[in-house]
Protein backbone atom coordinates (compact mmCIF):
# COMPACT_ATOMS: atom_id res chain seq x y z
CA UNK A 1 0.00 0.00 0.00
CA UNK A 2 2.69 2.71 1.00
CA UNK A 3 4.30 1.97 -2.60
CA UNK A 4 1.45 2.60 -4.47
CA UNK A 5 1.11 6.35 -2.49
CA UNK A 6 4.21 6.87 -3.76
CA UNK A 7 3.66 6.87 -6.69
CA UNK A 8 0.41 8.22 -6.62
CA UNK A 9 2.32 11.48 -5.16
CA UNK A 10 4.91 11.65 -7.90
CA UNK A 11 2.48 11.46 -10.42
CA UNK A 12 0.08 14.34 -8.75
CA UNK A 13 3.41 16.54 -8.29
CA UNK A 14 4.48 16.35 -11.44
CA UNK A 15 1.21 17.59 -12.54
CA UNK A 16 1.35 19.68 -10.44
CA UNK A 17 4.57 21.54 -11.77
CA UNK A 18 3.26 21.42 -15.61
CA UNK A 19 4.80 18.14 -15.81
CA UNK A 20 7.57 17.38 -18.52
CA UNK A 21 8.37 20.08 -20.54
CA UNK A 22 7.57 19.90 -24.19
CA UNK A 23 10.51 19.95 -26.82
CA UNK A 24 11.51 23.18 -28.10
CA UNK A 25 10.23 22.94 -31.84
CA UNK A 26 12.57 23.48 -34.88
CA UNK A 27 13.56 26.66 -36.46
CA UNK A 28 11.35 27.68 -39.08
CA UNK A 29 13.04 29.72 -42.37
CA UNK A 30 11.11 33.30 -43.18
CA UNK A 31 8.57 33.40 -46.00
CA UNK A 32 6.44 36.05 -47.40
CA UNK A 33 4.29 35.98 -44.44
CA UNK A 34 7.20 36.27 -42.07
CA UNK A 35 6.69 39.77 -40.65
CA UNK A 36 8.98 41.71 -38.16
CA UNK A 37 7.57 41.93 -34.88
CA UNK A 38 8.69 45.67 -34.65
CA UNK A 39 8.87 47.15 -37.86
CA UNK A 40 5.90 45.49 -39.69
CA UNK A 41 7.97 44.77 -42.38
CA UNK A 42 9.11 41.68 -44.29
CA UNK A 43 12.23 39.79 -42.32
CA UNK A 44 13.49 38.79 -45.72
CA UNK A 45 13.94 42.26 -47.14
CA UNK A 46 16.90 43.20 -44.29
CA UNK A 47 20.48 42.68 -44.34
CA UNK A 48 22.57 40.56 -41.61
CA UNK A 49 21.26 38.05 -39.17
CA UNK A 50 17.49 37.63 -38.03
CA UNK A 51 15.47 36.44 -35.16
CA UNK A 52 12.59 34.26 -34.31
CA UNK A 53 11.16 33.52 -30.50
CA UNK A 54 8.86 30.69 -30.08
CA UNK A 55 6.20 30.65 -27.35
CA UNK A 56 5.30 27.82 -25.04
CA UNK A 57 1.69 28.90 -25.96
CA UNK A 58 1.99 29.15 -29.69
CA UNK A 59 4.78 26.41 -30.59
CA UNK A 60 3.67 26.64 -34.37
CA UNK A 61 3.78 30.69 -34.74
CA UNK A 62 7.29 32.31 -34.26
CA UNK A 63 7.36 35.85 -33.56
CA UNK A 64 9.98 37.09 -36.35
CA UNK A 65 12.49 39.64 -35.96
CA UNK A 66 14.37 41.63 -38.31
CA UNK A 67 17.70 41.67 -36.20
CA UNK A 68 19.33 39.86 -33.24
CA UNK A 69 18.93 42.64 -31.78
CA UNK A 70 15.49 43.52 -31.80
CA UNK A 71 15.08 39.55 -30.95
CA UNK A 72 17.28 40.00 -27.53
CA UNK A 73 15.34 43.55 -27.12
CA UNK A 74 12.07 41.38 -27.00
CA UNK A 75 13.10 39.14 -24.07
CA UNK A 76 13.95 42.25 -22.13
CA UNK A 77 11.09 44.14 -22.21
CA UNK A 78 8.54 43.65 -19.65
CA UNK A 79 5.25 44.35 -21.67
CA UNK A 80 6.49 41.12 -23.99
CA UNK A 81 5.18 37.63 -23.12
CA UNK A 82 7.58 35.58 -20.85
CA UNK A 83 6.56 32.30 -22.06
CA UNK A 84 9.66 31.81 -24.39
CA UNK A 85 10.28 28.30 -25.12
CA UNK A 86 13.38 29.33 -27.81
CA UNK A 87 15.47 31.64 -29.33
CA UNK A 88 17.03 31.05 -32.74
CA UNK A 89 19.04 33.52 -34.41
CA UNK A 90 21.47 32.79 -37.39
CA UNK A 91 24.78 32.15 -36.94
CA UNK A 92 26.59 34.08 -39.15
CA UNK A 93 30.02 31.91 -39.06
CA UNK A 94 28.04 29.22 -40.67
CA UNK A 95 26.05 31.89 -43.21
CA UNK A 96 28.06 32.89 -46.60
CA UNK A 97 25.66 35.95 -47.22
CA UNK A 98 24.78 38.69 -44.74
CA UNK A 99 22.73 40.28 -47.22
CA UNK A 100 20.74 37.08 -46.91
CA UNK A 101 21.70 34.29 -44.17
CA UNK A 102 20.92 30.99 -45.94
CA UNK A 103 18.41 28.27 -45.17
CA UNK A 104 19.90 25.84 -42.12
CA UNK A 105 21.85 28.58 -40.06
CA UNK A 106 19.78 28.94 -36.97
CA UNK A 107 21.74 28.21 -34.01
CA UNK A 108 19.58 28.39 -30.27
CA UNK A 109 21.13 32.15 -29.39
CA UNK A 110 21.61 30.80 -25.62
CA UNK A 111 24.15 28.56 -27.75
CA UNK A 112 25.99 31.44 -29.53
CA UNK A 113 28.56 33.82 -29.16
CA UNK A 114 27.65 37.29 -29.72
CA UNK A 115 29.70 40.10 -31.34
CA UNK A 116 28.51 43.20 -30.32
CA UNK A 117 29.99 46.77 -31.08
CA UNK A 118 31.00 46.31 -34.26
CA UNK A 119 31.08 48.01 -37.66
CA UNK A 120 28.21 45.94 -39.29
CA UNK A 121 24.56 47.34 -39.43
CA UNK A 122 21.53 44.68 -39.22
CA UNK A 123 18.08 44.84 -40.14
CA UNK A 124 16.74 48.43 -39.82
CA UNK A 125 20.59 49.90 -39.72
CA UNK A 126 20.74 49.67 -36.81
CA UNK A 127 23.91 48.54 -34.99
CA UNK A 128 23.62 44.75 -34.06
CA UNK A 129 24.42 41.91 -32.15
CA UNK A 130 26.02 39.47 -34.13
CA UNK A 131 25.58 35.52 -33.55
CA UNK A 132 28.02 32.78 -34.26
CA UNK A 133 27.99 29.47 -33.38
CA UNK A 134 32.00 29.34 -31.86
CA UNK A 135 33.87 31.69 -30.03
CA UNK A 136 36.93 31.40 -32.84
CA UNK A 137 34.37 32.65 -35.85
CA UNK A 138 33.48 35.88 -33.30
CA UNK A 139 36.46 36.24 -32.84
CA UNK A 140 37.60 36.04 -36.96
CA UNK A 141 34.87 38.64 -37.11
CA UNK A 142 36.06 40.85 -34.73
CA UNK A 143 39.08 40.90 -36.11
CA UNK A 144 37.32 42.29 -39.56
CA UNK A 145 34.51 44.36 -37.93
CA UNK A 146 35.88 45.52 -34.55
CA UNK A 147 33.67 44.58 -31.30
CA UNK A 148 33.78 42.10 -28.41
CA UNK A 149 32.38 38.78 -27.94
CA UNK A 150 29.83 38.48 -25.53
CA UNK A 151 27.26 35.24 -24.56
CA UNK A 152 23.36 35.90 -24.41
CA UNK A 153 23.18 36.64 -20.57
CA UNK A 154 26.07 39.41 -20.82
CA UNK A 155 24.57 41.58 -23.64
CA UNK A 156 24.29 44.63 -22.09
CA UNK A 157 20.42 45.85 -21.73
CA UNK A 158 21.85 49.53 -22.65
CA UNK A 159 23.07 48.26 -26.15
CA UNK A 160 19.61 46.33 -27.72
CA UNK A 161 17.62 48.92 -26.11
CA UNK A 162 19.14 52.14 -26.37
CA UNK A 163 19.98 54.37 -28.56
CA UNK A 164 20.01 53.55 -32.00
CA UNK A 165 23.74 54.45 -32.70
CA UNK A 166 25.08 51.31 -30.85
CA UNK A 167 27.72 52.61 -28.99
CA UNK A 168 28.41 50.46 -25.50
CA UNK A 169 27.41 51.73 -22.00
CA UNK A 170 30.48 52.68 -20.25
Amino acid sequence: MPRVLLVLLVVVLSACDGGPQAAAPPPQEPGETAVGHYCGMQVTEHPGPKGQIFRRSDPAHPFWFTSVRDAIAFTLLPEEPKDISVIYVNDMGRARNWQHPEPGTWIEAHAAWFVIGSARRGGMGAPEVVPFGSPEAAEAFVGAEGGRVVRFAAVPPDYVLGSASGEEPR
